[in-house]
């Protein structure tokens, strides 16, 4: 193949898209699960959604989808992606239940050899399109393995376990936690939620969207896109604040008036009001979570889990409490790339060991020593405000530009000057350390285990659109000139030459 995608989540599907339309037909998208989907068809747990506004959480070349409410739901959002895969047809080039086992670059034949599930591929292009969010990080304390009762995680849900007058234990406090105990404790008897650390939770004004609303949006003329544009200004806003740590306290005020207004026993506001900056973590937004916290049978622990014994579960202040079944709300191991240790480069070195624990990409996107990878989400790009669709279209006008250029010199393979890389993350790193992500005061999944932020993008949304709106190709080498990766004529000429590319030979 000239390319294949590995993964078929938002990310998977945006580049099949736009690589077909750039007029890469050879191009296959392999998925270990099943079916399409990536974290939205994983995490099915009640009252699972997003926290960026549907409009802007959306491909904006398949913007016209009708969104039942302003933050659409998971299941909404598996549908919409279902969709687009068969708008574009997708099933031509998806192959589901393969799993990628191992890759290698050869550099004699210049492409990437792939170990699967489905037998040996070989791919000039290699997309990675794995996502952040993939594994679960598991509650790891003596005696978990022993309880009696379901233990699952929130990307693992048992449907099965009918929660109906069961006393349910959740651990964890983050995004996942602030949607499930809202949703589940009108069934349980009782829900105890273990809070290692209080997090600002904004209000969310999820609203319903009338039909008849998304009908007027879609007559009018560029409605659809002002609503959008305003949209990102507004998620720009937030990110203006978390990179001006100043600015984060008119945030933080309005957040406290949100716990005030929902809260009223004092004791437990104290226990949910965070001693670090807003934006310091990933920033959530309920205006049903408090209220779920102040309802009588549901009780918040202050403190991290340290053991499980039978059916109780105890906390690291001395909390027992009787559970029937445990819920791990524990997040995922962000930024662990799952093919990290079985990709190999230019020298056979993996990808993990020329990380060494610290992920870092050119733009997120290219890394040093292995010709012709793309990572899409990769590390340093995302933020506490920014929508992952918009970073991932910006991405994908920079793979494209990139095999343009490939095509143009007659080139086999690119690969990132090590100088290159090395200067973009210096600069990473130094910007990030005035904003409210490094200067917070608290321990965020931002961060690796020897203190690097390989998370964050230090920077507005729109230099990061800027930046990867054009193929720099200064900051590459290219092999000898060997089999050039042709693009189709239409894929060379201006977006308007419309007429021009239906008529072009096709190779």
């Amino acid at each position: 193949m000239r390319a294949v995608v590995v993964g078929a989540g938002f990310s998977g599907i945006g580049a099949a898209v736009r690589l077909r339309e750039a007029g890469f037909d050879d191009v296959l998208v392999l998925e270990k699960a099943t079916q399409l989907g990536g974290t939205w068809r994983e995490n099915t747990y009640p009252g699972c959604a997003c926290d960026v506004p549907s409009t802007l959480y959306s491909y904006s070349f398949t913007p016209d989808t009708a969104w039942s409410r302003v933050f659409a739901g998971q299941r909404e959002i598996l549908a919409y992606l279902r969709a687009t895969a068969e708008r574009y047809r997708l099933v031509d080039v998806l192959r589901c239940g393969v799993q990628v086992l191992a890759a290698r670059w050869d550099e004699a034949a210049g492409r990437w050899l792939l170990e699967t599930s489905d037998g040996p591929y070989s791919a000039a292009v290699l997309v990675l399109a794995t996502g952040p969010w993939h594994v679960p990080r598991r509650l790891e304390v003596p005696g978990i393995e022993k309880f009696d009762g379901p233990v699952f995680h929130t990307a693992e849900w048992d449907h099965s376990v009918d929660l109906s007058g069961r006393r349910v234990t959740v651990v964890g406090a983050g995004a996942s936690a602030v949607q499930i105990v809202p949703a589940i404790e009108a069934q349980a008897a009782a829900v105890d939620l273990f809070q290692r650390t209080p997090q600002w939770v904004l209000p969310k004004p999820d609203l319903p969207v009338p039909g008849a609303l998304n009908r007027v949006v879609d007559w009018v003329p560029g409605a659809r896109s002002v609503l959008r544009a305003g949209q990102y200004t507004l998620q720009e806003g937030l990110g203006y604040a978390f990179r001006h740590p100043q600015a984060a306290r008119l945030l933080e005020a309005g957040a406290r008036a949100h716990l005030r207004l929902a809260v009223r026993d004092g004791q437990l506001r104290r226990q949910l009001t965070p001693d670090y900056r807003l934006g310091c973590k990933r920033l959530l937004t309920s205006s049903t979570f408090y209220r779920a916290l102040s309802k009588a049978h549901v009780r918040l622990h202050p403190t991290a889990v340290s053991a499980v014994r039978g059916n109780e579960v105890v906390g690291a202040d001395g909390t027992s409490v009787h559970a029937d079944v445990l819920i791990e709300a524990t997040g995922f191991h962000v930024g662990e790339l799952p093919l990290a240790t079985a990709l190999h480069g230019t020298n056979g070195q993996t990808l993990e060991e020329a990380w060494g624990g610290e992920p870092q990409a050119y733009l997120g996107t290219t890394v040093s020593g292995f010709p012709n990878l793309f990572l899409l989400l990769g590390p340093n790009l995302l933020g506490g405000s920014t929508s992952a669709i918009t970073v991932l279209e910006a991405q994908l006008t920079y793979l494209i530009a990139a095999l343009a250029h490939l095509d143009q010199g007659g080139h086999r393979s690119l690969h990132i000057r090590p100088a290159a890389q090395a200067a973009h993350n210096t600069a990473v790193r130094e910007a990030l350390e005035t904003t409210v992500y490094n200067t917070g005061g608290c321990t965020s999944y931002y961060f690796t285990s020897t203190g690097q932020n390989t998370f964050a993008w230090p920077w507005s949304t729109g230099r990061l659109v800027r930046r990867l709106r054009q193929f720099d190709a200064d900051a590459y080498t290219s092999d000898t000139p060997g089999r050039p990766l042709r693009l189709p004529a239409q894929a060379r000429l201006q977006s308007g030459d419309r007429t021009a590319a239906a008529n072009a030979e096709q190779p």
